[in-house]
Order: structure tokens, then sequence, then C-alpha cells
């Protein structure tokens, strides 16, 4: 197998040819209640959100699962070549929940044979941020000022909180991932669902982006379509971030 900088800059350095899906296509999961609450905290001031569960186990709101289901009837009507027969999954609960409701979706709406497999990755799970789990921007300025100059002086690509990982930790287990998925998957399309931060790392890593135009971009928005495709030789950006489809 060509090495993964072969693969993601496009340079042949072997005669082989280069392992790569036809498609990929990645989305973060649909609106979760964690997402809600801290919209809620951030537009109020508030210090703490009424989170008690694990991040892990955080699931979709209703309209999350909404969201879940437009994405589905996105898939359904994409190009049949396009289609992806094959799920990579985020363990946690808001992912699973809303690839399992796209995938019954797509499947409901006679775009698919039979439900793809879903294969489940930590490798996909979302950023972990130690001490700074479950608090808001306010509750970080007040109890931990000290990380919060850090992070400034850091920028975010580096800063990594104790106990967490910074957006390049993060970008080192997708460069893993891909490896794999590059090889397991070539020449068919694929849909990989998971967090915010790690579909901004896959469009870092495939598009190799410097750090001032990845800081530039904007948030990665609940069930979000990213379009990826293979010339052979390496993954062309074809949509990123859209939403066309969660209109009303």
């Amino acid at each position: 197998m060509p090495e993964l900088s072969t693969i993601l800059n496009g340079h042949r350095q072997h005669s082989s040819p280069v392992a790569l899906p036809s498609v990929l296509i990645a989305t973060r999961h649909g609106e979760s209640t964690a997402n809600v609450e801290f919209q809620l905290a951030e537009a109020t001031g508030a210090l703490s959100v009424p989170i008690t569960c694990r991040d892990a186990d955080i699931p979709l709101s209703m309209t999350g699962r909404a969201q879940a289901q437009a994405f589905g009837h996105w898939w359904a009507a994409l190009p049949s070549v396009d289609r992806p027969r094959t799920v990579w999954c985020s363990p946690y609960v808001r992912t699973a929940e809303t690839a399992r409701i796209a995938v019954a979706q797509a499947a409901g709406l006679g775009a698919l044979p039979a439900g793809p497999p879903i294969r489940y990755d930590e490798r996909l799970r979302d950023r972990e941020l130690g001490i700074l789990e479950m608090l808001t921007a306010a509750a970080i300025e007040k109890r931990h000022p000290e990380e919060a100059a850090r992070r400034r002086k850091m920028g975010e690509l580096y800063y990594r909180p104790p106990g967490g990982e910074s957006w390049a930790d993060v970008a080192l287990r997708v460069r893993s991932c891909l490896r794999d998925l590059c090889t397991e998957e070539a020449g068919r399309p694929v849909l990989l669902v998971a967090h915010d931060n790690v579909v901004l790392m896959l469009r870092y890593v495939l598009e190799r982006l410097t750090e001032e135009r990845l800081v530039e971009l904007a948030p990665v928005r609940n069930c979000s379509a990213s379009m990826w495709r293979s010339d052979g030789e390496r993954l062309w950006p074809e949509l990123w971030n859209d939403t066309g489809h969660l209109a009303g």
C-alpha cells in the first residue's frame, strides 16, 4: 500500500495504484441535547449545563433526529454510483443514532438494496476536552483563567487542555483511520459519520490546509454534507458543510 502522504498529497511514489474510495462523504451528527443546552447557556451567560451523563452517551434531540432523516433523503437522492454502501461511524450515541436513522431512511426510500453495514471506530470519537469538558466559555474564563489565556496564546490547532486533546491530536487519529478506510473501501463510495472537529480535521488532512486557513473555516454544522471525489491519485473536494437538504 502507498504511504499515506502519497494518498493525501496525490504524488505517485510507487507504480501500484493508489488505494482510495471513489467518493468519501462526511457528516456531523444531528443536533444533540448537549448542543441545545450549550446554545442556551452561551446565550444567557450560564456557567453550567444540566448534563450529568458521559459525553459518549449524549443522545440526539428531536430536531437532530429529523436532521438525520433529512440526511437520509439526501443520501437516497445521490446518483447510484455515489451512494455509500458502507458507513464508518464514531461509537458515541449521537453519531450512532444519526447513522442508524439515515441508513433506515435511505433504505426505506429504496435507494439501497439493504441497510449498509455500520462500522464503529473509536478513532472517529469526539475531541477529548479533559478538565474543560461540559464547561461553557464563561465558565472556562471564570474557573480556569490560566487555561483560557494559554488557549489564546497557543491557538486552536495546538492547544491541549489538561487531560484532553488538541485539534492536532485529533488529526493524528483521522490520519490513522484514513489509512484503513482508504485500503478497505478502495474503489467504493463510503460515508463517515462523526463530530464537528473530526470532520474539520478530515478536511485539514485531505486538503493539506494551513493553520491560518483552518481557523478561518466556519463551524461544521449538524448533519451537513461534505464530499471528496477520487481522480485515482487523490481525493478532491466537491462539497463542504452543505445544509441545503435541511431547509425547512
